[in-house]
């Protein structure tokens, strides 16, 4: 039996599994991300942990096949990671770095980006070639996938969605610098914003998420749910952003599905077929029978991408 590692490389853990070449995940754990040090180290932790699970489970060197790792920053196609802010990396090649401490085969790649490699092989978009993935968070991430690859792009940026301009009139600067990102708007921390911008701007509406302490975009929807107007108008700002910016990335990549993942996906059918509207009223027409999924593999997306990752490598 062959074997695959996949190591989801995050600021504060490291998520690890375990894989059969055939996809089936055997084990995942977990452990601390070691930033100190500018990362130092980072990999040489990951592989003593690979190497502890072989000699738990008795695995053979021979029968691992290699190390799918991924990174949470910009990552060219042949490993190279342009500044990884979040473990204090400069500018290297990851991959070899990896490979050369480990001794397996390793390939890397931005850690939304596995995460949307995951979700096209084993979770929402699973039976598709073209994908577009969209991680509604803090932020918003996302990756592109095209024919079953990722698309990396030439500095390792291709796929970040969130820092797409849809309203250049936006006063407000988002925290790249630039203003009027979707993030600005569909984000978790987006939704609360337009949620405020206008209750401040309907001082009479009445809402109950003015008596919220403390506003969250999961707030904002339960409020919609519950009938509250204000909410619902908030969300219908989010929604119309929102479905511009995924028309404008349709024309694009023409993708056979888009999947929404994060935090904010945890809105389920409410917020795809608001998205869904939003998109409609600004989609070219033959992007138009895109389909809409939720993610599926939660916390698991970023493993299975790395794993796929790997099992590309030698198909």
């Amino acid at each position: 039996m062959m074997y695959v590692f996949g190591a989801d490389i995050g600021g504060t853990t490291v998520k690890l599994g375990l894989f059969q070449a055939d996809g089936a995940l055997l084990e995942k754990w977990e452990i601390p991300t070691v930033i100190e040090d500018e990362g130092e180290a980072v990999l040489r932790d990951v592989t003593a942990a690979v190497e502890n699970c072989m000699a738990r489970r008795g695995i053979d060197r021979a029968d691992v096949l290699g190390i799918g790792a991924g990174i949470p920053g910009p990552v060219t196609a042949d490993g190279t990671v342009n500044r990884c802010v979040n473990l204090g990396w400069g500018v290297f090649n990851v991959s070899e770095a990896l490979a050369r401490i480990s001794g397996f085969p390793v390939e890397s790649a931005n850690d939304a980006n596995v995460a949307a490699l995951g979700e096209y092989w084993m979770g929402g978009g699973k039976g598709c070639r073209d994908m577009l993935f969209v991680t509604l968070g803090t932020g918003v991430g996302g990756a592109v996938i095209a024919d079953g690859k990722l698309i990396a792009g030439a500095h390792g940026a291709g796929g970040e969605l969130g820092h797409m301009v849809i309203n250049r009139d936006e006063p407000e600067a988002c925290a790249c610098g630039r203003h009027g990102c979707v993030q600005q708007y569909a984000s978790a921390t987006g939704i609360v914003r337009v949620a405020k911008q206008y209750l401040d701007a309907h001082p009479d509406a009445a809402s109950a998420m003015r008596g919220v302490d403390k506003l969250t975009a999961k707030a904002v929807f339960d409020c919609a749910a519950a009938g509250d107007a204000a909410a619902k108008a908030a969300l219908e700002t989010v929604y119309d952003a929102f479905g511009f910016f995924l028309a404008a990335g349709c024309t694009v990549s023409d993708p056979e599905a888009v999947v929404i993942g994060g935090g904010v996906s945890r809105a389920g059918a409410p917020l795809l077929e608001g998205v869904r509207q939003g998109f409609l009223k600004y989609a070219f027409y033959p992007n138009r029978d895109v389909r809409f999924a939720l993610a599926s593999l939660g916390n698991d997306a970023g493993i299975y991408g790395c794993c796929k990752l790997i099992l590309d490598r030698f198909s």
